[in-house]
C-alpha cells in the first residue's frame, strides 16, 4: 500500500520504518468497527490516527469527537461523555446531550483515556460492551453507535497493577493496538520536519528560513526530545522569532535545547570545548569513533593491570579480592605520560597476549553489531536502540555485513 498520499492529506511527516507501520495499521483496521489504542509518549502525534481511522472508515460522513479526558474535572467527566437531566446537580439548569449521544454513528477520539476515574471507567465498559449509557441524574437506558478509538501516553499495566485502570476496560480498548515511535527513534526524521516547520513559520512570520550549520545538524538529530514533535517545533518557531541570523550554530542551537547533553555519544559536541573535539557527519563515523575509544580504554585498562601485577609479585600470581586493600598504595603509571609504555610481564598467565590488534573499521563495526545483536536475541529494535542508531540504518547494516 502506497501510504504517501495518506502522509500528504494528513501532513504527517516521516519515513521511519515504525512511523510507516502505525498508518499501514490504521488504514487497515479502519474499515471495522473495532476499538482501537494508540499508544506512544506525549508530543508524538498520536491525533493523526484516529482521523486517518474515521476518514477511512464507513463513519466518515458522521460526527467525529475529540475528547481530552485529562483536560475535563472528574466532578464533570460523567456529564461530558454520557449527558445529565435537568436539576441532576447544582447548575444542571436544562437536559444535555453528551459526546457519545451526538456523535451516535461517528468516531469519539478519547485522548488521554488513562487519567479517566475508574467509575467513569466502568461506564465507558457497559458502552463497549453493548453500547448502552445512562445520563447522568436518569435511569433511562440509551443507546448509541460509536467507534471508539483510545490514546495514552501512560503505561497502561503499569496503571492496572497500580489499581488506576481497569484491566477488562484495557483488553476491551486494545483490540488493535498502534504504537507511534517517539521522535528520538527517529532520527533520520528529525532534519525533515525541522526543514517543514522552518519553512511554514518563515512563510508565516514573512522572513528568511532559518538554515542549520553541520555541527548544529548533529546536535539536532542528537539530542533525546522529551517532548518530541511537540517541542521541536516549538524550538523552531522561537529561533525563527528570535534570531536575526539565519544560519544557526551549534553554539546558538544549545541554548534553546533544556538540559541538553549528547546522551547518545558524549564525543559529538563541536564548540568551544577544545581544539580536538572532532566534528561527526554520519552514523558511520560516529560508530567508529565509539569503538575507537572504547578500544583505546581497553588497552590502556590491561596496560595499567599488567603494570600492577608486575610489581606487585613477578611470579605471575593473579591479585585476589583480599588484596584489594593495598593497591591505594600501589604506584599507579600516568597514562597520560609519553613516557607510559605497558608492560607486558612474561609470567602472567592470561589467555591472550598484550598486543594492538589491528582491526579494519569494518571489522570493528562488525563486532559491535554482532554483539549488540548476540545480547538484546537478535531483537534488532533492541539492538539498533543500544546502539542508537535507527533500526532502517541497522538493517541496511546487516545486510551489507552479512548477518542475516
Amino acid at each position: 500500500m502506497d501510504i504517501q498520499p495518506i502522509k500528504q492529506r494528513f501532513s504527517i511527516i516521516g519515513n521511519a520504518p515504525e512511523l510507516n507501520r502505525a498508518i499501514d495499521i490504521a488504514v487497515q483496521v479502519a474499515p471495522t468497527d473495532l476499538s482501537v489504542l494508540i499508544t506512544g509518549e506525549s508530543g508524538v502525534g498520536k491525533e493523526s490516527f484516529p482521523q486517518i481511522i474515521h476518514q477511512f472508515s464507513h463513519r466518515k460522513h458522521g460526527a467525529y469527537i475529540a475528547v481530552n479526558c485529562g483536560a475535563i474535572p472528574e466532578g464533570t467527566i460523567d456529564s461530558e461523555l454520557f449527558g445529565h437531566e435537568k436539576g441532576s446537580f447544582t447548575g444542571a439548569l436544562a437536559d444535555r446531550k453528551g459526546y457519545f449521544e451526538v456523535a451516535d454513528g461517528g468516531t469519539i477520539f478519547l485522548d488521554e483515556v488513562g487519567e479517566l476515574p475508574l467509575s467513569t471507567q466502568a461506564r465507558l465498559l457497559r458502552v463497549l460492551e453493548s453500547g448502552e449509557f445512562i445520563r447522568v441524574g436518569s435511569s433511562k437506558i440509551m443507546k448509541t453507535n460509536v467507534r471508539i478509538v483510545a490514546a495514552t501516553n501512560m503505561n497502561i499495566i503499569e496503571a492496572i497493577n497500580n489499581n488506576r485502570f481497569r484491566k477488562d476496560l484495557y483488553y476491551r480498548l486494545n483490540t488493535v493496538p498502534i504504537s507511534v515511535p517517539p521522535l528520538r527513534d527517529r532520527s533520520d526524521d528529525i532534519l525533515r520536519l525541522f526543514r517543514k516547520f522552518a519553512t511554514d513559520f518563515a512563510a508565516k512570520y514573512r522572513m528568511p528560513v532559518i538554515q542549520l550549520t553541520e555541527d548544529a545538524k548533529v546536535m539536532l538529530t542528537s539530542y533525546r526530545w522529551p517532548g518530541n514533535i511537540r517541542q521541536l517545533k516549538n524550538i523552531t518557531e522561537q529561533i525563527s522569532i528570535i534570531e536575526q541570523q539565519r544560519e544557526i550554530s551549534s553554539t546558538v542551537l544549545q541554548s534553546y535545547l533544556p538540559d541538553y547533553t549528547f546522551e547518545k555519544f558524549p564525543m559529538l559536541y563541536t564548540g568551544s570545548r577544545g581544539s580536538d573535539q572532532k566534528s561527526f557527519n554520519s552514523e558511520r563515523e560516529i560508530l567508529y569513533q565509539v569503538l575507537f575509544d572504547m578500544k583505546k580504554d581497553m588497552n590502556e585498562l590491561k596496560g595499567l593491570v599488567n603494570d600492577i601485577m608486575k610489581k606487585n609479585g613477578s611470579d605471575g600470581t593473579v591479585i585476589r579480592d583480599r588484596d584489594f586493600g593495598n593497591l591505594s598504595n600501589l604506584h599507579t603509571p600516568d597514562v597520560n605520560s609519553k613516557d607510559f609504555r605497558p608492560a607486558a610481564s612474561p609470567n602472567i598467565q592470561d589467555t591472550e597476549e598484550y598486543v594492538e590488534e589491528s582491526w579494519s573499521l569494518e571489522d570493528m563495526e562488525k563486532e559491535a553489531i554482532k554483539k549488540a545483536l548476540d545480547r538484546n536475541g537478535g531483537k534488532r529494535k533492541n539492538a539498533a536502540s543500544e546502539l542508537n542508531i535507527s533500526e532502517r540504518t541497522l538493517y541496511r547494516k546487516i545486510k551489507e555485513y552479512n548477518l542475516e
